[in-house]
């Protein structure tokens, strides 16, 4: 996790991530689109086999900044979703991912990326993250 300390978000955080990060966002993205959560799982399997837990956290940025959007609305951005006590570790988590990512609030994103991580529930987290990305951009989309 060091390499979080080291690293300088920049204009919407995710402009200086490789070319690579974003092809991966984008495989996962259409796979996701596709109902295919084989394949979703293969490409973070295959980042983390690239790039290690570091690459996954890249990705999983992009998914939370295309969720999001741009511009990021004004203003900090609060948990305000009804029920989200009671769903599951993985929707509070991407709640809270995202949310993090609206706030520019890193150091929450890491806490909340290492603890699903030490919890074993990250996959199904990045899981929850792909398919809420998909439904946010239908969403937008209709």
């Amino acid at each position: 996790m060091s390499w979080f300390l080291t690293h300088t978000p920049t204009v919407r955080w995710v402009t200086d991530s490789p070319q690579q990060t974003h092809d991966d966002a984008a495989a996962i993205l259409r796979s996701a689109l596709d109902g295919d959560s084989e394949a979703v799982a293969g490409t973070f399997d295959a980042v983390v086999d690239r790039a290690g837990l570091a690459g996954v956290y890249d990705v999983a940025w992009c998914l939370a900044a295309t969720m999001v959007g741009d511009p990021v609305p004004p203003g900090a951005c609060a948990l305000d979703f009804p029920g989200i006590d009671q769903a599951g570790y993985d929707a509070r988590w991407v709640a809270r991912f995202v949310s993090a990512y609206a706030n520019s609030d890193l150091d929450t994103a890491e806490a909340l990326f290492g603890a699903a991580q030490a919890d074993g529930l990250l996959p199904e987290c990045l899981l929850t993250l792909a398919g809420s990305t998909v439904a946010t951009l239908r969403h937008r989309a209709s």
